[in-house]
């Protein structure tokens, strides 16, 4: 048990690495998908549609730039997730697909009307187009999205626009729809999705109408994005002259045999990411906040575990460090305390930090009485006698000077011929920590040997 608590930091390392794996395994496997080259997948056509493609090889397309499915990009070529379909499918074809730009939708459809251009890839199905246009299989599609002015109530349906001025670009594949179904809407057009934001953002219109995928990637500026327009979802298609039925069938052909995996691929390319981000619920933040508060708390714990672990080996070292020193202490002690002669020692100031047994037992007093006091401050020593021996401290404190000297001094007990040293001490740094010394009484040491020669 206690191991598999220990062990949860490095589970939840493990954890985070294998969900970090994961993602960018799932990344490289959609990049790989994209970069492997597509399987050699032709349609099967007849005769008389390899005839229309030999005398027939360039197909005109009618572009208009409809961002994400066709723009153009930096490099002024024509992108997005139409150019790419149709790449495929010349590919499959040998057909040549060459971009003829327009600029509203209205001048897209005249082009078609007029046989400027043999097809597009961006309208919407509607009756009015259906006139003229066939429309090829679907692959894929996209919903219509209101789009209002910022701080005014969301819109969720057309009804709420009754009354109201609707900015369109002209024949929008809703127009004809809402003129027929809601017509107490004031139904303004223009050339442009841009033109139409505009006058919503000047208040010349109360909202305008567009595709999900590429409202999103204009600034909002004075706009909101509303809700889907409901019942209102518009399949992906490739609109042909209804003139040109050898070319539909083609088209049909390849997209009944286009890869289903090379085909999600491809709008996951474009699409990932296009959808509005929508407020997330009160439960989804807290989930969110909860994850975090977890995560935050897991790495305080585990930085509190690590920190607590090198303090703990900081203690312990330190205890082994206060130990050794005072082994050390106690072992200088013995040895100063078996010295049978007095030895003391004095800090900068002369007051008394250390002495041995034999000099307690001299003055017939404890250490602790002594401890912090100047000669002059204590009675071992007569005023006289320890006025000379302070000024002698403090002398040699300053001169840093040893001193080793025979002298009569006179004691409280009485007049005594000793051998008096002292020499100054230094500590690791190199500076001056004070002063020590001690005596020997010549007269009990020549008594002594005398007996001892007896």
């Amino acid at each position: 048990m206690s191991f598999f608590i220990r062990s949860k930091p490095a589970l939840g390392w493990v954890m985070g690495l294998a969900l970090m794996y994961w993602a960018q395994w799932s990344s490289a496997a959609q990049s790989a998908v994209l970069e492997t080259p597509p399987p050699d997948v032709r349609p099967v056509l007849d005769a008389l549609e390899l005839k229309w493609i030999k005398e027939n090889p360039r197909v005109i397309v009618a572009s208009m730039q409809f961002p994400l499915y066709l723009f153009k990009n930096e490099l002024g070529r024509w992108d997005g997730l139409n150019q790419d379909i149709l790449q495929r499918i010349a590919q499959m074809t040998g057909l040549e697909f060459v971009h003829r730009e327009s600029f509203s939708p209205d001048q897209l459809m005249t082009m078609l009307e007029n046989g400027e251009a043999d097809m597009t890839t961006t309208l919407a199905m509607n009756d009015e187009r259906r006139n003229f246009l066939s429309f090829s299989h679907a692959f894929g599609g996209y919903g219509w999205v209101f789009v209002g002015r910022e701080g005014e109530s969301a819109l969720y349906s057309l009804e709420q626009l009754n009354g109201k001025v609707l900015a369109l670009p002209a024949r929008h594949a809703l127009e004809a729809e809402i003129r027929r179904d809601y017509p107490a809407i004031k139904l303004r057009t223009v050339k442009t999705n841009g033109e139409a934001r505009a006058l919503v953002e000047s208040r010349e219109a109360h909202a305008t109408i567009e595709n999900e995928t590429g409202v999103h990637l204009y600034p909002t500026g004075q706009l909101q994005v509303g809700t889907s327009v409901e019942g209102k979802w518009e399949p992906d298609y490739l609109a042909v002259r209804q003139d040109l039925i050898p070319l539909l069938n083609i088209l049909n052909k390849a997209l009944e045999v286009f890869p289903a995996e090379e085909m999600r691929a491809l709008r996951s390319k474009w699409m990932a990411g296009s959808a509005p981000a929508q407020e997330p619920s009160f439960w989804r933040r807290l989930s969110s906040w909860g994850y975090w508060c977890v995560t935050v708390v897991l790495i305080f714990g585990l930085l509190s575990v690590l920190w607590n672990r090198r303090l703990k080996v900081q203690i312990d070292q330190r205890l082994r460090a206060e130990a050794v020193l005072k082994d050390q202490l106690m072992l200088q002690s013995a040895l100063m305390d078996a010295i049978p002669d007095p030895i003391f020692i004095r800090d900068l100031e002369g007051r008394l930090i250390m002495c041995n047994k034999s000099y307690e037992d001299q003055f017939a007093t404890r250490f602790e009485r002594l401890r912090g006091t100047r000669l002059i401050d204590c009675a071992a020593f007569p005023p006289a006698t320890a006025e000379l021996l302070h000024g002698e401290v403090m002398e040699q404190l300053r001169t840093g000077q040893p001193r080793y000297v025979d002298r009569q001094l006179m004691f409280r007990s009485g007049l005594r011929e000793i051998y008096h040293w002292s020499v100054p001490f230094y500590g690791a740094d190199g500076q001056l920590r004070g002063l020590l010394g001690g005596w020997i009484d010549i007269g009990r040491r020549w008594s002594r040997s005398d007996r001892f020669l007896a």
